[in-house]
């Protein structure tokens, strides 16, 4: 029997699902879905989305640069392994933004990490996540299914989530749990998590948690009626000190598994894709120049892509700060000149309908942020 805790360890990817109607209590739903894909580990921005019109690239990073990449425009190149995302821009149904980071600098993957779900900028200062908040604010309260509950989707009152206490070892295949539930969702909640724990009374067999397959269970299920508001996919091993390889090694392949991630979504949403919005989470950036180790270190600035049929445009979103020794965060990061907050506010303004100053003030505890809404859908 493998334990909750080796579960963990050896599994590369997890779901969670939020915002599940409840029967009498959710009274209204929002048409908007929201997909976050949280990168664990810092992704290398410069890595997915090469500035290659910047004379400093080369000069900073040239072991790190392939000739190999998708070009975008006269300033901008896509890694080859988001061939799929590039397609979607070409749609009008995806975006970048770059140089963008929530405000934290001490790269810290731990407070990072808590600081990018809580949305608030001290580390361990709140107990709920800024999607959770986004949720209540929404009156979207309904049942959230997981694992492992992220902060992400945790609001400030006690989030209804099922998990079978009474297992003794953790492992729940929660494609199988979640679709019992949606069988069962006409009737009272509280029978149809009895008939799924009583169903489960003894575990099913190990369920390997690929993020490929997650992202597809999750687009069938926010697809449904009955289906979630909000969905959390969780990748790791993005952090990349050593070996990070440019067409071929660890960000190649991450990069891959990002890009299937997004078509998995795609096509498992189906006409629910018109009404999705999906963006990637990281906890920071990479430092812009290659370390000992033929990787590179924890940084600031990053990249972060867009998608979804709530986009009714493509582009770069931008301040670029330059890639010069001057131009750089501490001598050795991009600089992030766009607050990623705002960048998810203007996701829920659209998503949930919720106005801009009430997402600015009682979801991420800024009065005020910046709104970029008119600079993504309008």
């Amino acid at each position: 029997m493998i334990s909750r805790r080796n579960f963990i360890k050896t599994t590369s990817a997890s779901l969670a699902l939020a915002g599940f109607p409840i029967q009498g209590q959710t009274k209204e739903l929002a048409n908007g879905k929201v997909v976050v894909i949280i990168l664990e580990g810092g992704l290398d921005g410069l890595a997915a989305v090469p500035p290659i019109g910047d004379k400093y690239l080369l000069k900073q990073r040239k072991q790190l640069v392939s000739d190999k990449t998708i070009k975008l425009n006269p300033f901008f190149a896509i890694h080859r392994n988001l061939g799929g995302f590039a397609n979607m821009l070409n749609n009008n149904e995806a975006f970048v933004v770059h140089a963008t980071s929530f405000p934290y600098i001490k790269r810290s993957h731990f407070e990072g990490q808590n600081v990018i779900e809580s949305g608030d900028v001290i580390p361990f200062n709140t107990k709920s996540g800024w999607l959770g908040r986004s949720l209540e604010l929404a009156k979207i309260p309904g049942q959230a299914l997981s694992i492992d509950m992220p902060l992400l989707i945790r609001g400030t009152s006690k989030l209804d989530n099922y998990y079978p206490v009474d297992w003794k070892d953790s492992t729940l295949n929660i494609i199988e749990t979640s679709k019992l539930l949606s069988n069962y969702y006409k009737q009272d909640i509280k029978n149809s998590f009895n008939k799924i724990n009583t169903k489960y009374r003894d575990p099913p067999a190990f369920f390997a948690r690929d993020a490929i397959a997650l992202a597809k269970h999750a687009g069938k299920e926010l697809s449904l009626p009955s289906g979630p508001s909000a969905a959390v996919i969780r990748v790791n091993e993005f952090d990349t000190h050593a070996q990070q390889g440019v067409d071929n090694g660890k960000v190649s392949d991450q990069l891959q598994e990002l890009d299937n991630i997004f078509i998995a979504l795609k096509q498992s949403l189906q006409s629910t894709w018109d009404n999705t919005i999906i963006l990637t989470l990281t906890e920071f950036g990479r430092t812009v120049k290659m370390n000992g180790s033929s990787g590179t270190d924890h940084g600031y600035g990053t990249a972060s892509l867009l998608a979804g049929g709530l986009l009714n445009k493509s582009g770069i979103l931008t301040q670029w700060p330059g890639l010069s020794n001057n131009d750089l965060f501490e001598g050795r990061d991009l600089m992030a000149t766009i607050d990623f907050r705002s960048i998810c506010a203007a996701c829920i303004e659209k998503a949930y309908g919720l106005d801009h100053d009430i997402i600015a003030d009682k979801v991420f505890f800024e009065p005020n942020l910046t709104r970029h809404y008119d600079k993504l859908f309008g």
